[in-house]
């Protein structure tokens, strides 16, 4: 008999009594080139949360148009953006799971925080298993969506219950609720723009804040994001003295989407007599290629060439010193009784 250093019929000892806690985000394809970018593309519009398109009529029209026509322009707008570290969302996830590591697992070996993508790589199952083998049997899942959406926040529940579906042992899961009115969220956003503006080199007329889109529909259907986005900008603009202008970007398809669109705000803006604008994006824990393409490049050019003047775009929380209190903050709260 092989020695495998255990008694007949034993089972090896399995490592327990470990926290993990893994960050979450939307994901982004490999690379900034079309065969990436359609591999990606094809899980992310393949996912029933975010198309809510009975799969018969939808699967033929992303397989044999979008698929096809889609992933050249993606790539083009991905490599516009993309870094010597990768896409700006995997860097600054990956950076805010280390810096959360040192502020929590410094006090503890029995602590593991990683990330994830929804979408590519690296994928939520393969963390989870990563952190299973590593001992933790209990799990905080984070996804980094302060807004609740079906297609955001319920997409990456699904892929985690899936993973430990297939698991005869399975940890202990939590998930981080969303944070759309958390005082410590509001107070981030608020501390973070202040500042901002504040190093700007004029005085904004407006102050848009652009969340991304979701079909009307969703909302009608009882999705509580919408109104976690106007309560999110009510609260912040309620903290900060000033009025923001609240609008949704990313639309797609033909379908009635969350309004203002905003491409057009940012070209009625000049007609208004607001031609110095700053915008940001609360729906983004991290810089990604929505808000460093579509508002920080296409947004500067449909706002100028509507007749605006001067344009600023304001990053998001990222992993600043302060976005990093705002989720050391967040995540501890959700820890109460494990660690």
């Amino acid at each position: 008999m092989r020695e495998t250093g255990f008694l007949p019929n034993e089972h090896p000892p399995v490592a327990t009594q470990k926290t993990g806690v893994l960050l979450v985000n939307l994901g982004t394809p490999d690379a900034p080139e079309k065969k990436a970018v359609k591999r990606y593309l094809k899980q992310f519009l393949s996912d029933k949360r975010v198309v809510e398109i009975p799969s018969i009529i939808w699967q033929p029209i992303l397989r044999g148009i979008i698929l096809n026509t889609r992933p050249a322009k993606s790539a083009e707008a991905y490599s516009l953006v993309w870094t010597e570290d990768g896409s700006p969302l995997a860097f600054y996830t990956r950076r805010q799971a280390e810096k959360l590591a040192v502020r929590i697992t410094g006090e503890s070996d029995d602590v593991v925080v990683d990330w994830a993508m929804r979408y590519g790589n690296p994928s939520i199952s393969s963390r989870l298993n990563e952190m299973k083998a590593a001992g933790c049997d209990r799990i905080l899942i984070a996804p980094l969506y302060p807004q609740y959406s079906g297609a955001t926040t319920a997409s990456v529940h699904d892929a985690v219950f899936d993973a430990i579906a297939a698991m005869r042992w399975q940890p202990a899961i939590r998930l981080l609720p969303a944070y759309h009115d958390d005082p410590a969220y509001i107070d981030a956003l608020a501390t973070s723009l202040e500042r901002d503006i504040a190093a700007l080199d004029f005085e904004p007329d407006a102050i848009v804040a652009s969340f991304h889109g979701m079909p009307q529909r969703t909302l009608e259907l009882g999705d509580p994001y919408h109104c976690h986005c106007q309560k999110t900008a009510r609260l912040l603009s309620e903290k900060m003295g000033r009025e923001l202008v609240v609008a949704f970007q990313s639309r797609f398809g033909r379908a009635k989407w969350l309004g203002p669109a905003t491409d057009a705000v940012l070209e009625s803006l000049p007609g208004q007599g607001k031609k110095n604008i700053a915008i940001f994006a609360p729906a983004f824990s991290s810089d990604c290629l929505e808000t460093r393409e579509e508002l920080a490049i296409r947004g500067k050019e449909q706002f100028e060439s509507s007749g605006g003047e001067k344009f600023a775009y304001l990053p998001c929380l990222n992993d600043s010193e302060i976005g990093m209190d705002m989720l050391e903050h967040l995540i501890r709260r959700e820890l109460s009784g494990w660690i």
